[in-house]
């Protein structure tokens, strides 16, 4: 009952404040739905602890849902450590947004409606964690897709909102049509959907005299297996924002912050993650799919890194960075070290709600100011905030003492670093790019701090005067939030990665190269300098942050007026946007007006319109003939009979 009380409370929520939100008002609303996420995260944290420690495992049949032919899905909740992992991030971040919500969203008039939306988001990411087929997967990953459309347009009388809704919803599609083909493809091979079972037929496909080895696809003939883990792969690129299904990412900034948060900390993002993690046991014989993984994470973590070295936009940094590190859990996916993957998703979603919600609280207090050259001084102002901000940052540059302690990132983030040389790619490059983005990391997070906090205020005198710390509604679940960047890596990193790292996830990644996720422990052996190389990256980019932005604040211009091309090649985001405005929106709307002034106007109206004018133009003719005297029609008449007479004297009506 604890298990399907954690999936349907947010649902519950989400349909009172939904349909009953007029009703009862918004107070009610928020008290309903924050009050069944806060429920909701206890039991997690209970589910957690009866799961990952006392390795309590179990099947919860909800319904039978579909059943058609071969095809056999039912409504089941597959309760395993990794899903008990993601029902804490989910439930447990949720909850501290629908707290901090209450504050941030005070003023506005459709709070039901957000509210509403914040549980359905949650109840769909809910969904797709506890899945145990890949429908029920797809039905919760098409959920937060939607949540996320509705939650990012949630302010639609602003045209800039709709736009960044619809572009989430359309780039979303993309990789949702590789994830149908992928499921459609497993069905055609495996004639199931269901994990286990999928799990246990891909050891015969995977070997070469199997006749399912390889596969029709494009015209060509490829491995089953690494199409197929290709084909999700691409939805995973598109949930989780991956190197050219990631422009979405920082255009969702236009919904609440609190909107932001929660896609980029627990839900959304880290679908992709999550799914190709469960779907381990398929991709780990898929060696050629996990390189591709590797490939794509890496060049994810590099990219999104040297964009946010330049944005202005607070959020936007901050945006950035999450598509960054959502690179570092692919490559750590990549080589096999799920068990890293996860944990530095466990600790990220932590440290990345506080960045996030700090954000919130900076631009509340800035009177939704947002754009960072519009800061500065705010440190004694906030201070509050400052403190959960510079713990975010700390715990997001990954500082600590190798071998000893440090913040949740430090743990995490370092141990993929590890893991990228351990797994000795091509040249290493894994293990290099990932620590030229630690370096780029460390240096846009201090600059945030450095542009937001200190040095001389920027902002307009009426606005920095007015400026306060938010209500203590906003401020607790910071707090907290805060509490698990410090705390979160310290505390599990034995579980998810060290020694007891086995017993924790048990069966859920037996068989992967790196299960335990141990690949920076006692298990390999790797010189000194590769644990200290991630430290040393993030002191150079504090370093170097530091010099431009407070001891001489006027290298950042001399900088940009030294290299233009380079700066606004950052600044315009590699220029993906207009790249894709050139290959597919401008030909889509060229076709779209083809098909509407030719097509539509052209030949469709033409014809109708032109035989309409036909039956006019006849009709008003014979119309004519109508006059009114008898003796027209008496003369009609009399013509009329004499061409009966005429046809019959002829032959026509006698003939036999």
């Amino acid at each position: 009952m604890i298990f399907k009380a954690i999936v349907f409370l947010p649902l519950l929520g989400a349909l009172i404040a939904g349909l009953f939100g007029r009703v009862i008002g918004a107070r009610p609303s928020e008290i309903v739905t924050t009050g069944l996420l806060l429920f909701a995260a206890v039991l997690s944290w209970i589910v957690f602890s009866r799961v990952g420690f006392d390795h309590e495992v179990a099947r919860i049949p909800v319904l039978r849902w579909i059943t058609s032919g071969e095809l056999d899905a039912g409504w089941v909740l597959r309760i395993d450590t990794l899903t008990a992992v993601m029902l804490v991030v989910v439930t447990t971040v949720s909850s501290l947004v629908h707290v901090y919500s209450i504050g941030y969203m005070h003023d506005d008039d459709s709070r039901p409606r957000f509210f509403a939306y914040l549980s359905l988001f949650t109840f769909a990411m809910l969904m797709l964690v506890t899945s145990d087929n890949l429908l029920q997967m797809f039905f919760g990953w098409e959920g937060v897709g939607l949540a996320s459309y509705l939650l990012i347009g949630f302010w639609y009388k602003k045209p800039e909102a709709n736009a960044a809704a619809i572009k989430a919803f359309v780039v979303n599609r993309v990789g949702d049509f590789g994830f149908a083909l992928g499921i459609f493809g497993i069905f055609y091979v495996f004639k199931t959907i269901n994990f286990d079972a999928i799990f246990t037929l891909a050891l015969d496909v995977a070997k070469p005299d199997h006749a399912d080895h390889t596969i029709q696809f494009l015209g060509g003939t490829f491995n089953t297996l690494t199409v197929l883990c290709l084909l999700l792969f691409m939805g995973a690129m598109g949930k989780s924002a991956q190197f050219l299904l990631h422009t979405w990412l920082p255009d969702a900034m236009e919904g609440p912050t609190p909107v932001s948060a929660l896609i980029h900390a627990a839900t959304m993002v880290t679908a992709g993650v999550f799914m190709v993690a469960r779907l381990g046991p398929l991709f780990d014989l898929a060696p050629t799919a996990l390189q591709v993984v590797t490939f794509v994470g890496a060049l994810t973590a590099f990219f999104a890194a040297t964009v946010g070295l330049v944005q202005n936009d607070i959020k936007r940094v901050i945006a950035y960075s999450t598509c960054s590190q959502l690179g570092y859990m692919f490559v750590a996916c990549g080589i096999g070290a799920y068990g890293v993957a996860i944990f530095h998703l466990f600790t990220h979603a932590f440290f990345k709600a506080l960045l996030f919600l700090g954000a919130g609280s900076v631009i509340h207090a800035m009177h939704h100011e947002q754009d960072m050259r519009n800061m500065g001084g705010l440190a004694p102002k906030i201070r509050f905030t400052w403190v959960m901000m510079l713990i975010g940052t700390l715990a997001l540059t990954g500082v600590g003492i190798p071998h000893l302690i440090g913040f949740a990132g430090f743990h995490s983030k370092d141990a993929i670093i590890e893991s990228a040389f351990v797994a000795h790619t091509a040249y290493n490059y894994a293990f290099w790019v990932l620590v030229i983005a630690a370096f780029m990391t460390s240096f846009y997070s201090w600059r945030l701090m450095f542009m937001t906090f200190h040095g001389n205020t920027r902002a307009a005198p009426d606005v920095y005067k007015h400026a306060h710390e938010s209500p203590s509604v906003m401020l607790v679940p910071l707090a907290v939030l805060a509490l698990g960047a410090v705390g979160a890596g310290v505390a599990f990193a034995h579980y998810f990665i060290g020694n007891g790292a086995e017993a924790f996830w048990g069966a859920v990644f037996e068989g992967s190269p790196d299960s335990a996720g141990d690949a920076h422990g006692a298990a390999h052996d790797f010189p000194e300098w590769v644990a200290w190389s991630p430290a040393v990256a993030m002191l150079l980019g504090f370093a170097l942050a530091w010099l431009f932005y407070v001891r001489n604040p006027s290298l950042p211009d001399a900088t940009a007026r030294a290299f233009p091309s380079v700066y606004k090649f950052l600044l315009n985001k590699w220029y993906f946007d207009e790249l894709y405005d050139w290959l597919f929106v401008r030909p889509a709307h060229w076709l779209g007006r083809v098909l509407w002034r030719i097509g539509d106007g052209r030949i469709i109206d033409g014809l109708i319109d032109g035989t309409a004018a036909t039956v006019g133009w006849v009709t008003g003719r014979i119309v004519k003939l109508q006059t009114g005297y008898i003796y027209h029609y008496a003369f009609a008449m009399l013509i009329g009979v004499a061409l009966l007479i005429t046809y019959f004297m002829l032959g026509g009506g006698l003939s036999r």
